[in-house]
């Protein structure tokens, strides 16, 4: 079977969401979102699906389109209680970074000096609420030195590190994941920082820590699975036949 690395990077991310039981996905970014949809049709069929705004779908549109272009609405909910759902743990979330060091500290506030930074971004936004009460996985569809960081210029989201010093409610439900990126998938080692899990068909581990602002352990790492031929079909024919992955991850 041929495939595209977008469509490997889908189904890493779907993974992501096994296991997640009845809980709210909350997916930023196309890969993410198509994996959260894929995850629902096939392993996790418990997951509760958004259309974007505040209907949850049982049967939800192609990427792109909303209630208002078909799909069948399960639920409705004001935004206001969205955050009642955060706040219980209802909810994992899959997250975009615009820099992570070895522990997983996001920032997706600024860059450079927070008082005086060269490049202004979304501010910390939902992330600290999002650390610290459930799960969080990141997506980063261009993998860098500039995105894995020795040390993030604005801590957004929390990190092992960081939570394990502030302990108490801030560590009591954090609970990092994955990472994925174009170029592999990253899990937590026993000191909590990041490892390499696996690298995508075709790409190295040297690759990898190249693009890796830090030192990080590869001993574990394989090589990231393949779709199935059943999950090719649902991305490209059910949820993204406009191939929005491809503009993420080109090629």
């Amino acid at each position: 079977m041929e495939f595209t690395r977008a469509e490997v990077c889908v189904v890493a991310a779907s993974d992501s969401w096994r296991d997640a039981g009845e809980v709210l996905a909350h997916a930023v970014g196309a890969v993410p979102a198509i994996s959260a949809r894929l995850a629902r049709l096939t392993h996790s069929p418990d997951l509760v699906l958004s259309d974007g705004e505040a209907f949850f779908m049982s049967d939800p549109p192609p990427l792109g389109k909303t209630a208002a272009d078909g799909g069948t609405v399960e639920a409705w909910t004001p935004y206001r209680e969205v955050f009642d759902i955060l706040q219980t743990g209802r909810r994992r979330s899959m997250m975009g970074a615009s820099q992570l060091d070895r522990y997983g500290n996001q920032n997706i506030s600024c860059i450079g000096d927070w008082q005086r930074p060269t490049r202004q971004l979304i501010g910390v936004r939902g992330a600290p609420g999002n650390t610290v009460n459930h799960r969080t996985n990141y997506w980063v569809p261009k993998h860098s030195p500039r995105v894995f960081v020795e040390r993030v210029d604005v801590v957004s989201g929390v990190g092992n590190d960081r939570a394990r010093a502030a302990g108490g409610a801030a560590e009591r439900f954090h609970d990092l994941g994955v990472v994925v990126t174009d170029l592999a998938v990253f899990d937590y080692g026993p000191d909590c920082a990041l490892r390499i899990r696996s690298v995508h068909p075709g790409v190295t581990v040297e690759e990898v820590r190249h693009g890796t602002g830090f030192a990080v352990d590869a001993s574990t790492a394989t090589e990231t699975r393949v779709p199935t031929a059943e999950e090719l079909r649902l991305i490209r024919e059910v949820i993204d036949p406009s191939a929005l992955r491809s503009r993420e991850v080109p090629g």
